[in-house]
């Protein structure tokens, strides 16, 4: 049997929905899906045929942003793991600063689950940076790879979360704060990005002109 293609309609529904999820939930993190469903332009009837529910709908969100972050992590090719760690951060931090209510929305506890199959490939980048890092002797090796990862990622979380993205300093102290964790001292961390200006660039890139 020959599944048939959504129709153009359902398919500029679905997406006008999830446009407005973002910009309902950037507002009030808390919207409902009246709310949300009126934003659209469309009825609750309408939106429920997309989604079963609230949180059907932000996992659908979350998916959509995890591929974002995913691909980011996959275009990093950096050998210095010191340096792909650093780019990595400040792109993420980029992407997470200019959807900062679904990137903390992502890493709620009542969606870290989904969230962390959703960002599988990304946990992995991470996983395999720490593990290159250690074997060069450039990040710290007095915790096992896998528990280093998990506190590079438990530490980005946090910043996401209590972080305000629009204020100065707020991404390099991101990507600081990564490096740090990485076992970098401060002076090791103002070399690498001072050697390697695009970095900043890209972090500075995510704050509001003063």
């Amino acid at each position: 049997m020959t599944t048939r293609a959504p129709r153009a309609d359902a398919l500029a529904n679905r997406a006008g929905i999830l446009d407005a999820a973002r910009t309902a939930l950037a507002t009030d993190p808390h919207a409902s899906v009246d709310v949300i469903a009126r934003s659209a332009g469309l009825s609750r009837r309408t939106l429920y045929g997309h989604f079963d529910d609230r949180d059907a709908l932000i996992r659908e969100l979350i998916s959509t942003g995890a591929q974002r972050f995913n691909a980011i992590a996959e275009s990093i090719s950096d050998a210095d793991a010191r340096l792909a760690l650093a780019r990595l951060a400040a792109r993420l931090w980029q992407e997470a600063a200019h959807v900062q209510f679904a990137a903390a929305l992502a890493l709620d506890e009542a969606h870290v689950e989904h969230t962390a199959d959703a960002l599988a490939p990304l946990r992995r980048a991470v996983a395999n940076l720490v593990r290159r890092g250690q074997d060069d002797g450039n990040f710290r090796t007095d915790l096992a790879a896998p528990t280093l990862a998990r506190l590079i990622e438990e530490m980005a979380r946090t910043v996401v979360a209590r972080t305000d993205a629009s204020s100065a300093g707020a991404a390099n102290l991101a990507v600081r704060t990564v490096l740090s964790i990485a076992g970098l001292s401060w002076r090791e961390a103002d070399a690498l990005l001072a050697a390697h200006p695009d970095i900043a660039l890209a972090s500075n890139a995510a704050e509001p002109a003063a």
